[in-house]
């Protein structure tokens, strides 16, 4: 595994791949690995020749200040998993680096409607900067592929809309939630929870279970369903920010002629924010 820190050296490793004819894979992150992201390594080593994972801690996909300072800079601890992962470039970039003009001036990507609801609601500009961030690492790389995980199902959403709008030569891959063996979805941020709360915040994901096995049973309340999920949240000690059923395709509001579904949360529990969702296909 090689590492870099700019786009011209990473460009030039990409280039000589590029002329023996090998695709390339990008897996983006923003660091403090954990199992989930090393099945996305894998599944994008299953599909191509050569795989770049990037870590970056983007400034402007936190709303909150706090939030960015406290996230955990863990890159040689990261490293070393990449490296027994065996992926080809680590790309490590300072932030001067994709922003040459700073974090106001330069260019933003914004996607109207799709990016304002939900998590785009909860964290205000979240997305112009995941966007924006994805974007410029496509350009660095033009990868043939790029892998992201079902849970943060909104961004997922929103990449695929950014590589239909800007008619980009890459396939989207997207990859199951990974979950932890009581089915927690695993996260960078629940190295947050101490003991106590990483016992309570399995509850999320069993409510969410709970949500999906009454809509195949066939109740169709879902403004009710979901104030009931919200409220069992709020009695648990979670401060919960939304429990939705939308529709998958588009995360609009579901109507009940809609078999494509998807249910999903964001609640607060002590200091780690968590989220999750669960994909519902429901019968004629």
């Amino acid at each position: 595994m090689r590492t870099v820190n700019s786009v011209v050296d990473l460009r030039h490793e990409i280039n000589i791949w590029r002329k023996e004819g090998q695709r390339i894979a990008l897996v983006p992150t923003m660091g403090h690995l954990h199992d989930g992201h090393i099945q996305l390594i894998k599944k994008a080593a299953s599909l191509v020749d050569r795989v770049v994972v990037s870590i970056f801690i983007n400034p402007t996909q936190f709303n909150d200040e706090k939030d960015f300072n406290a996230y955990p800079a863990t890159l040689e601890a990261d490293s070393c998993k990449l490296a027994e992962a065996e992926i080809d470039v680590l790309f490590a970039p300072a932030t001067d680096e994709l922003y040459p003009f700073g974090l106001t001036a330069g260019l933003q990507v914004s996607i109207p409607g799709l990016s304002d609801i939900l998590e785009g609601e909860s964290r205000p500009g979240h997305f112009i900067g995941m966007t924006t961030i994805v974007s410029k690492l496509f350009s660095a790389v033009m990868p043939d592929i790029a892998v992201f995980g079902e849970k943060d199902f909104q961004q997922l959403l929103l990449v695929q809309r950014l590589v239909a709008d800007l008619c980009l030569p890459i396939e989207v891959i997207a990859c199951p939630t990974q979950r932890e063996a009581d089915g927690l979805a695993m996260s960078s941020r629940n190295s947050y929870l101490n003991d106590s709360e990483r016992k309570q915040a399995v509850l999320l994901f069993q409510l969410l279970t709970q949500l999906k096995e009454q809509l195949l049973s066939g109740a169709r309340d879902y403004l009710y369903l979901c104030k009931n999920v919200f409220q069992q949240l709020q009695e648990a000690g979670f401060r919960p920010e939304y429990v939705e059923v939308r529709r998958a395709q588009d995360l609009s509001k579901a109507g009940s002629d809609d078999r494509d579904l998807l249910v999903l949360a964001s609640a607060w529990l002590g200091s780690a924010r968590l989220i999750d969702n669960l994909r519902i296909t429901l019968k004629d």
